[in-house]
């Protein structure tokens, strides 16, 4: 498996993968400054002003468009390399690749959200300068990186079964079902609402961007061991799923 991870990562070396790692992470925390110049001064504390654009952005933006892109670029890449042919030149079971595909799309976001993290920090000594809300900062992005994790097998799936324009189209539904579903009660039942809903509690922000009062049903905590659970089960049966298809596809 690891042979085959290694494999799988020298194919994006020289592709715009590496690009969206640091250059979306640096978008969003030029956006969030953008916006607090135009804030109220005491709109917010800083911290909690800056955590709460970057980190309601993120999972609203990012987790559904990028990973898309990202799906959509590993599918293209395969087809450059030989569609597959591999598996028969070296008799790899398919579902290695297809795993390994998954494992290497969540250490890219991964790498993202530690870029992130360290923008979010260096930018905090900027305009902040007072004590670094270290918890929400680290929660807030292992969370946001946890729960996308069930959208990776689905987005690779739709690229490689209908190629990139349909990837991307799914990833903008997502994106706005995402915000649609995130405040509702149904939000367990769309994937791509998980993070942003979890936020809810752990950043103080609402799904819309508008800081949350502490009276707000939507802040309490009790939706995060729930919303990580069924992250975790669901990048499971999603995986699983998408891997048999992937192997009954290239065994005939």
């Amino acid at each position: 498996m690891i042979n085959v991870i290694k494999s799988e990562s020298i194919k994006y070396r020289r592709t715009f993968t590496r690009q969206i790692i640091l250059f979306a992470p640096l978008f969003f925390i030029i956006i969030a400054l953008l916006q607090k110049i135009f804030m109220p001064a005491n709109y917010l504390p800083p911290w909690q002003l800056l955590l709460c654009q970057v980190y309601n952005w993120w999972p609203v933006i990012f987790i559904p468009l990028n990973i898309a892109l990202l799906a959509a670029l590993v599918a293209v890449q395969e087809k450059k390399a030989g569609n597959y042919r591999n598996l028969r030149l070296h008799n790899i079971s398919p579902l290695i690749i297809w795993i390994s595909k998954i494992v290497l799309m969540a250490y890219h976001i991964m790498l993202a959200t530690f870029v992130l993290i360290a923008l979010i920090i260096i930018s905090g000594f900027i305009v902040a300068r007072r004590e670094i809300p270290w918890i929400k900062i680290f929660a807030g992005g292992f969370t946001i990186w946890l729960t996308s994790l069930a959208v990776i097998p689905l987005q690779l799936w739709v690229a490689t079964w209908k190629g990139t324009f349909f990837s991307m189209a799914v990833g903008f539904a997502g994106l706005i079902s995402g915000i649609i579903a995130a405040p509702k009660y149904y939000w367990i039942y769309v994937p791509w609402s998980w993070a942003t809903r979890l936020m809810c509690p752990i950043i103080g922000v609402h799904p819309n961007g508008v800081p949350l009062e502490t009276s707000n049903p939507l802040s309490s905590p009790s939706v995060i061991p729930a919303g990580v659970a069924l992250a975790i089960a669901a990048l499971i049966i999603f995986t699983i799923i998408t891997a048999v298809w992937f192997n009954r596809r290239e065994v005939r």
